[in-house]
């Protein structure tokens, strides 16, 4: 298995550089199968859906378009899937970043009662916990 880092999915997705796009595809090709496929870290999910916000300008439902686009690629495997389809329906019934949503996600996976948050928009998700300051 290969881990596949945020530069080479954020071409796959936005394909703005045509030899990074081919390379890419070729090793996705060749690597990468349903049987055995590349690993996207939750990390990785994090930044692309940063990236795509922030650098590329997508809005709320291109972002989630892309990641939810990500989860079908039978030749990837998104690590923590799970908390990724529900960090997705999350994001689109809130107004928090999709981090927070998958921080909030993992974290209840990993036992949190709570995710302890300044974030006011993140803290109207269930699991979140508003910390007064």
């Amino acid at each position: 298995m290969f881990g596949i880092d945020t530069n080479v999915v954020i071409r796959l997705l936005v394909r703005d550089n045509d030899a990074q796009v081919r390379a890419a595809e070729r090793f996705i090709a060749t690597h990468c199968s349903a049987g055995d496929p590349g690993l996207v870290s939750r990390v990785v999910i994090a930044e692309v859906a940063w990236v795509l916000k922030d650098y590329y300008d997508y809005d709320r439902t291109q972002v989630a378009v892309a990641v939810r686009g990500l989860l079908n690629v039978s030749e990837l495997e998104l690590d923590a899937s799970d908390d990724v389809h529900a960090a997705l329906r999350d994001f689109e019934s809130s107004s928090a970043d999709f981090t927070d949503c998958l921080i909030v996600r993992m974290n209840a996976s990993a036992g949190c009662e709570h995710t302890i948050t300044f974030d006011r928009r993140a803290a109207k998700i269930p699991g979140f916990k508003l910390l007064a300051g």
